[in-house]
Formats: structure tokens, sequence, C-alpha cells
């Protein structure tokens, strides 16, 4: 959730991922996603060709490398999981370089294409950034006001509380009960290296018949 919110950010404000010092500024603010209806699962599956390092020593090109190896290239299954139909609201806060103002105007207009993940996977509609007071992520995120031309169907404002909110700590609120150590703090993009980090349950939860769950 996090570095992927600070990686769109990064990518609308130009920062490239050899940029280390401008990686390290975006972490400087803390975010928070809520989802704003039922997404569906989908598992992509790929082969992939990889060269033995020993075969074929700094090779110029992978077209190279694999030339160069010829049929002792090894093959691997990988697989990616991806969500479908998502609807997810940002809240984005901290004291980093760039005001707000100006990531607002670089999310409508960013330098770098956006997208998440992958290349294959832009968003399908615009971002619709704005920059509003609130005394923390639930209540900020409840400031999104949801096209209803993108409202599920049947939509309900009572939508809102039955996902929950995962946020970056705040300091200006108490320890939820609810708190998962995920690794989602970015620490080398080109390395991708991501260290832990804790994420907050918050929110009225509340299930498909309106209860609290």
């Amino acid at each position: 959730m996090r570095s992927a919110v600070l990686g769109l950010v990064g990518a609308a404000l130009g920062i490239k991922r050899a940029d280390a010092e401008g990686q390290a500024a975006l972490r400087a603010y803390s975010a928070a996603v809520q989802p704003f209806q039922q997404s569906a699962p989908l598992r992509d599956y790929h082969t992939v060709q990889t060269v033995p390092t020993a075969k074929a020593k700094r090779p110029p090109t992978r077209k190279h490398a694999l030339a160069r190896v010829g049929r002792e290239a090894n093959t691997v299954i990988t697989i990616r999981d991806y969500r479908c139909d998502v609807l997810i609201g940002v809240a984005l806060w901290g004291d980093g370089q760039w005001t707000f103002d100006d990531l607002a105007r670089h999310l409508r207009r960013p330098v770098f294409p956006l997208y998440l993940g992958r290349k294959s996977c832009p968003p399908t509609n615009p971002l619709n950034p704005d920059v509003v007071m609130a005394a923390g992520p639930v209540e900020a995120l409840a400031h999104i006001e949801i096209p209803e031309w993108l409202r599920p169907e049947r939509w309900l404002e009572q939508e809102r509380g039955r996902h929950l909110v995962h946020s970056d700590p705040v300091d200006a609120l108490d320890r939820p009960p609810s708190i998962e150590q995920v690794p989602g703090e970015p620490l080398d993009r080109l390395a991708w290296i991501f260290g832990d980090r804790s994420v907050w349950h918050l929110g009225d939860h509340r299930n498909e018949h309106g209860e609290r769950a």
C-alpha cells in the first residue's frame, strides 16, 4: 500500500528510481487507503528465461546473453496476483519538501505515466486530488466524493463503513487494536529492498448487512 502510493507520487513528480535522494524525500509522507467496493482477484501466469551467470558474464544486452547460452538458458515460472475493479481512496499527509498543492498539481498532470505495479496496468480514470483539513485519515477519506458514474451498483454512503482504512501510524491518534506488520517501506527502489512497517486498521467496519464486525 505505502510503497505503491509513494511510487505513484514519485512518478507524478518525475522522480526516477535511481534518484536515491528524491526517493528518500518521498518517505517523509504517510499514506492511508480505503477500498470503496469489493475487488476480484486475478492470477497471471508467466514463464521467464534466465541466464546462468557463469555462461554469460557481463553481456551488453539480454539478447546477447540469451544468444551466448543457447539452449542452456533456464526457464522459471512466475505468478503475479492482481485485483480487478478496484475503487480506492487515498489520503496523504506529512512534512515533506513538496507542498500538497504541488503534489495535487503533479498528480493531475504527472511527469511520468502512472501505473499500478506494471506499465500494462495504468489507472482506468484520471486522479482527482484535493487538499483538505482533517483530524485524521478516516476523516480525510470521508471528504472523497465518488462520481456517480464510478459508484458501484446500488451505492449508498454507508458503503464506506464496510471497508477498513489501512493507514500508516498517526502520531495524533491512539494505537488501534488491530495492527499489522508488512514489508511496505521502500528502502531502495533499484534493488527492490523493502523494510517492515506497521499498518493500522482504522474505521467503523461493517459487514454486508450493515452490522459492526
